[in-house]
């Protein structure tokens, strides 16, 4: 079997499926924003506002490489991963990349109510983080849509979407 990677905007819900469908699959799970945390010693978030950004894309594409010469394992993305040097293609060829797609309106309703505390919009108005949501997912659907597999997040329940992923992936 190959490594399983999903990608989707932040709040599609690459790791709570990731978790699930690494486990009905017997295989490892991995998150990239975790393995970074680990790596670096030191918040995404923190490392952002430190470093800048061009930095943290840069470190952030070495975690990916270090996970994909892994044995097969299930990965979850951070959701600006595949937008960036040419990250999408590498998933393409060395692994089965998933799309967990999402409207607009879900992912502002996940991000806007999370629980998870999420640095990069923990301090949006609802107006803001909307326009951020739309816009940004605009940006970022062009790379995640390269994916082999694209699904609708939405209108299904965790359990039978990991279902579906691991009946699609046998």
């Amino acid at each position: 079997m190959k490594t399983i990677i999903l990608v989707g905007f932040p709040g599609s819900g690459k790791s709570t499926v990731g978790k699930r469908l690494a486990s009905r699959l017997s295989l490892p799970f991995y998150d990239t924003d975790v393995y970074f945390t680990q790596k670096y010693h030191i918040s995404i978030s923190d490392f952002f506002s430190t470093y800048g950004e061009k930095f943290f894309r840069i470190c952030e594409n070495s975690v990916l490489k270090e996970l994909l010469a892994l044995p097969p394992c299930v990965i979850s993305t951070g959701g600006g991963l595949p937008c960036y040097f040419e990250a999408m293609e590498l998933m393409n060829e060395t692994a089965f990349t998933i799309y967990l797609k999402l409207s607009p309106k879900s992912l502002f309703n996940r991000l806007y109510y999370s629980k998870k505390e999420r640095p990069l919009v923990k301090n949006m108005t609802q107006e803001v983080l909307s326009r951020y949501v739309e816009q940004t997912l605009q940006q970022r659907d062009i790379f995640y849509s390269k994916a082999k597999l694209c699904i609708k997040g939405e209108d299904m329940k965790l359990d039978d979407l990991v279902e579906k992923l691991h009946s699609l992936l046998l």
